[in-house]
């Protein structure tokens, strides 16, 4: 009966508990945190001493913001510049109106100069009152200097015309030098605005071009020299200079006097390359002698929404008034890592202690991996943490972070439960639950077995060869009831029901008309006819072909009283017929040759309804088969788990089945599985939960239950995971510069998650599906990503739903023409296009040319890959039929389905 192996002993056993926490689990914890070391090392930069000429300045807050009429307060604003008092000479400012006309008056107590700016736009009333207040604040001792607009130009708010006429009407009312502040090359496009101005405001942002770090301040000095080289007598003032600690990295752009050449390369806003920046600069500004004002005092949130997600973090100070970066020693890109990379290692420490307490029979080489997966595990999910820190956040931002973060959490859940199979399938010594047929030579058992069929508007033909085939079953005691469920067409059960009189008595046939309850509903009508001294009901479906010692060799298992039901694998007589059902046949033959096998061990295995066996007394008392559910025979797996039952699987075929002839066929039975999974949860969640202590499932049935079903789980999440990056793709093509592409949130749930899908499913079929070649194995991957969306919206549906209808499997349907191969995957064929399309755009937008941009477009394409395999899966199934059109057909013919 059963064929234990060896376990290990307890010597053996404590041996490696021992090795684990002395070696294999302080040696990985020392790796992991000396990759996250790796990736921090402190970086090193010319230190800056002095004091800084000056600071650009913007008085706004967290929570403030200009354009929602929202202004600090004269006490903040003053705070600010005690603060800045110690570090700075002066101060730039950019507006004059709603409190800032008093920046003067208040850097006047704290010994700071100041360059005034009117905020010039397209408002004319506010043009006038920004000049109104800035010519009647330009006389104090401490205004050094005045800025008429700021961009204006740039932004095309006004005409040239218009802006030198402004700054001709300041001149006649101020006395200290008047400029505006433009970019480089809107000096050189207008030398008559050069002529008007007493000096040249010019904004330096090396950043904008995309011009690397290293190259970024040559790059200010080359501006300087051109300006210089163009307009040699008029004096020069830098009025905005800086580089951004957070943002979009920008690819290198064309700009005058730029060869193709030197187009390479791209401008990466970090911590270390600001605080680089700005000693470099600074250093090299005080050689110069120059007069500049760096690119910001501190941090201003609200400016993401005008200038995108840079213009929040050019802050030498954060918006919480703190210094971002030290100006002598060395710089590290995240202060924070040590404790993120503590939280992961922790984290991990506490999965893969428990995983080697509660799984001691497993080999070192399993331990070893799984506890270097918790760890990679861990440090991903912390890794996308440390991404976060530092950020304002609006509260669009936190609710779709949030969203990340869970699914992250639930994603690398799945991934970690994957991994628990992955290592016990192969580095785990198993044998106490391993069950092989019995030998047939030891006589028949005396139970009776109840043989159920039910049948539903199948081919007469195929059902014929099941009872043919059942007809000639090597067991002395059988009866089998053929339950036609709503069949509608007498031409179709009739010739049953005549085949079944043909038979003899043994073979009742009942048609059922305007029954309810779907297969659970005529399955329970049978049980009502089965004969009182059946204490064994067997369920095959219609197509099976079982091999005549199926009863002999399994029925002896309910000589074990406590032995509810009794499992067989599916199996199936068709792959050979089409590359379409070969893929199907494999791809059913991982579930049966490994989850089933690996289940077995712990009593946790899922009942379908073909190939089972139940003892009759054990239905009727779990309440038959639920008409509610339309995974009615894996309900009825967990009913008799919950009532204290036992149940064998054999992992041996004693019979033959046909693969769906359609995708569309094999979908909707997906469809059905996975939203039946997520009725059973829904019902059985008293038991299932992790924290229940009653509801008569073992600790090992509830985990197997739920770590079997999260992988489905797991691909409602990267649904959602995959319209989210639909949206923010979208929404970062339509505004460039407002979206920074979360790479960080998908690069781990998408890619890691596929490469070890990818590998695991290799390794496990090698393994287990013995007979599977690689190509084979290859195909089963195919099938199985294909059918992604389908279980994706099963899942989704089931959350929100409870009363989807049953869908029955069709069999031998005529292929689809072509026209089918896009409408039976229309949903996944709209989400391939729609990525794929994404991915190009991005692709070919200057704008998104950056390595990040480039991960992002990895992400996109790894996240098509199911859409593309359903796509696939249904050209290769409609294929035999396109070919036996072009052989058979006259041209232009037309077949009934199209």
């Amino acid at each position: 009966m059963d064929n234990p192996a060896p376990r290990p002993s307890s010597k053996n056993s404590l041996a490696r508990v021992a090795a684990f926490f002395v070696f294999v689990l302080p040696v990985v914890i020392v790796a992991n945190l000396a990759i996250w070391a790796a990736f921090n090392q402190p970086h090193e930069a010319e230190a800056w001493t002095g004091e800084i000429v000056g600071f650009s300045y913007s008085p706004y807050q967290l929570g403030q913001d200009p354009t929602k009429n929202i202004h600090p307060t004269q006490e903040q604003i003053d705070s600010d510049l005690k603060l800045l008092s110690g570090t700075v000479q002066a101060i730039r400012t950019y507006s004059v109106i709603r409190g800032q006309e008093n920046i003067p008056d208040l850097a006047a107590k704290h010994g700071l100069s100041v360059a005034v700016g009117a905020w010039i736009g397209t408002d004319p009333k506010r043009n006038d009152e920004e000049i109104a207040n800035l010519i009647s604040i330009a006389p104090k001792r401490n205004v050094v200097r005045v800025l008429v607009g700021n961009e204006a130009l740039l932004r095309n708010d006004l005409p040239v015309s218009e802006l030198i006429d402004k700054i001709r009407y300041v001149k006649t009312k101020v006395w200290k030098p008047v400029s505006t502040a433009e970019p480089t090359h809107i000096w050189i496009k207008y030398p008559e605005l050069v002529k008007e101005v007493d000096y040249i405001g010019v904004q330096i942002l090396p950043y904008w071009e995309g011009i690397p770090v290293n190259q970024a301040v040559d790059a200010v000095f080359d501006r300087l020299d051109e300006l210089h080289k163009a307009y040699p007598d008029k004096p020069i003032v830098i009025t905005e200079v800086g580089w951004p600690s957070r943002g979009k990295i920008i690819p290198r752009k064309a700009y005058p006097g730029i060869s193709e050449a030197e187009l390479s390369g791209e401008a990466v806003p970090s911590l270390v390359n600001q605080a680089t920046f700005m000693r470099e600069f600074l250093n090299r500004a005080k050689e110069a002698d120059l007069t500049y004002y760096v690119m910001e005092a501190f941090d201003q949130p609200w400016k993401a929404a005008e200038e995108g997600a840079a213009g929040s973090y050019w802050g030498i100070y954060n918006a919480e008034r703190q210094p971002k970066f030290p100006m002598a020693g060395s710089i590290i890109e995240a202060p924070q890592w040590r404790l993120w990379a503590s939280l992961a290692a922790g984290l991990a420490f506490v999965m893969a202690v428990m995983f080697m307490l509660r799984r001691r029979n497993v080999q070192t080489a399993g331990v070893i991996i799984f506890t270097i997966m918790t760890q990679v595990a861990a440090s991903a999910l912390a890794w996308a943490g440390l991404s976060v820190t530092g950020l304002y956040l609006t509260s669009v931002d936190t609710i779709i972070w949030g969203f990340l973060f869970l699914a992250q959490g639930l994603l690398l859940i799945v991934l970690l439960a994957e991994a628990i199979e992955f290592v016990e399938v192969i580095w785990t010594r198993h044998g106490e639950r391993h069950f092989e047929p019995f030998d047939h030579t030891r006589g028949y058992p005396k139970n009776k077995v109840s043989i159920h069929v039910p049948i539903h508007n199948e081919p007469p033909e195929m059902v014929r060869d099941t009872l043919t085939a059942l007809s000639k079953l090597d067991y002395p005691n059988f009866e089998v009831l053929i339950l036609d469920n709503n069949t509608v067409d007498p031409e179709v059960w009739q010739p049953v029901r005549d085949y079944c009189a043909q038979l003899g008595p043994r073979f009742r046939f009942f048609h059922l008309e305007n029954w309810p309850g779907f297969k659970a509903g005529a399955l329970n009508f049978g049980l009502k006819m089965t004969a009182e001294d059946a204490d064994i009901i067997a369920v095959i479906d219609s197509d099976y072909q079982v091999s005549p010692d199926w009863l002999r060799t399994m029925v002896p298992y309910f000589e074990k009283q406590d032995v509810g039901f009794v499992q067989s694998p599916q199996d199936y007589r068709d792959g050979h017929e089409s590359v379409f059902k070969n893929m199907c046949n494999w791809e059913y033959a991982g579930f049966f040759h490994i989850g089933m096998v690996q289940r077995n061990y712990f009593n946790a295995v899922i009942q379908h309804g073909t190939m089972t066996l139940v003892r009759k007394s054990a239905l009727q008392k779990v309440g038959a088969w639920a008409e509610w559910c339309i995974c009615e025979d894996a309900e009825l797996g967990m009913k008799l788990y919950r009532a204290g039952y036992d149940s064998v699987y054999v992992n041996h075929s004693f019979g033959k089945g046909l693969t769906p002839d359609t995708l569309a066929g094999y979908i909707g039975q997906r469809f059905r599985w996975a939203y039946g999974a997520v009725q059973i949860v829904k019902h059985h969640w008293d038991a299932l939960a992790p924290w229940s202590r009653k509801g008569g499932l073992t600790p090992a049935q509830r985990y197997y239950f739920l770590a079997g079903w999260l992988p489905w789980f797991a691909d409602g999440l990267a649904l959602l995971f995959t319209i989210t990056s639909i949206g923010l793709s979208l929404f970062a093509l339509y505004a460039p510069k407002m979206v920074q592409l979360p790479v960080a949130a998908f690069l781990i749930p998408t890619i890691g998650s596929f490469v070890f899908k990818f590998v695991r499913s290799l390794w496990l079929y090698a393994v287990r599906v013995k007979d599977c070649t690689f190509i084979e194995s290859l195909g089963a991957g195919v099938a199985a990503l294909g059918l992604t969306h389908t279980v994706a919206k099963a899942m989704l549906n089931g959350m929100v739903t409870s009363g989807k209808p049953f869908f029955r499997t069709p069999k031998c349907e005529d292929k689809p023409p072509l026209a089918a191969a896009i409408i039976q995957v229309r949903e996944e064929a709209v989400m391939l296009t729609l990525l794929w399309g994404l991915a190009i755009a991005f692709f070919f937008n200057q704008d998104f040319s950056d390595s990040l941009s480039r991960l992002w477009i990895c992400v996109l394409l790894v996240q098509s890959v199911p859409y593309a395999a359903a796509v696939l899966l249904s050209f290769i199934n409609v294929l035999p039929a396109i070919f036996k059109r072009s052989k058979d057909e006259p041209k232009g013919a037309l077949s009934p389905a199209e």
